[in-house]
């Protein structure tokens, strides 16, 4: 930072903490992204991003940055907070468009009923018909502490790992390179695993109830 940068790529917390200790200088920025923009904004970064485009915007100026957000899902809502970062003649770009609720003609779907107590048993059945001994399963779970039950429970035929936010950084990484390479065929998740991991040749995903 120091010696000046082209690009910074931070979390809101951890640009703030250098603004304030006078490390980062906001005043010459050309572009801000900011990447999955629903969450950025609702999940209390909101705050902590307006403070920061405080820096680097000023009111009605001609030379304010190139503001670009960038979204997976974009609520109403999304549209009404961009405004205030952007131009009045901002550009909308869906790459989506009326395919929202469509999912891969290639995948298979199915629902199960069944008890909470029953759960192991029927994954451990449904994991043997649908990816066998040696194919790749992840399980999501809404829980940390049922992640790591699933993941001990005898139930399960297969070796299987734990992944979640009490899991250090390392371990993570350990874990999801072991799915990656076989060493173990069924990974059980909280939604700490749902965005950005790319895991090729996963034969089976389910989902211990509707996602939130």
């Amino acid at each position: 930072l120091k010696s000046g940068i082209d690009i910074l790529v931070g979390t809101p917390g951890r640009i703030k903490d250098h603004i304030q200790n006078s490390k980062l200088e906001l005043s010459d920025v050309k572009h801000v992204v900011l990447d999955e923009v629903d969450h950025m904004l609702d999940m209390g970064f909101a705050e902590q991003v307006e403070e920061i485009l405080g820096f680097a915007y000023k009111k009605g100026s001609e030379n304010n940055p190139q503001t670009l957000l960038f979204s997976a899902t974009c609520p109403r809502w999304v549209y009404d907070v961009a405004k205030k970062y952007m131009k009045d003649e901002y550009e909308q770009i869906d790459l989506i468009g009326k395919k929202t609720q469509r999912t891969a003609t290639t995948v298979e779907h199915l629902a199960i009923q069944c008890r909470s107590s029953q759960r192991a048993g029927v994954l451990g059945d449904i994991i043997q018909v649908y990816s066998g001994s040696h194919g790749r399963t992840i399980v999501f779970c809404e829980t940390k502490k049922e992640a790591n039950e699933l993941a001990m429970n005898a139930s399960l035929k297969q070796d299987a790992q734990s992944l979640h936010g009490d899991i250090p950084q390392k371990q993570r990484e350990v874990t999801l390179k072991g799915f990656r390479n076989g060493v173990f065929e069924v990974l059980i998740a909280t939604n700490v695993a749902a965005r950005g991991l790319d895991i090729p040749e996963v034969d089976l995903v389910i989902q211990c109830s509707p996602p939130k």
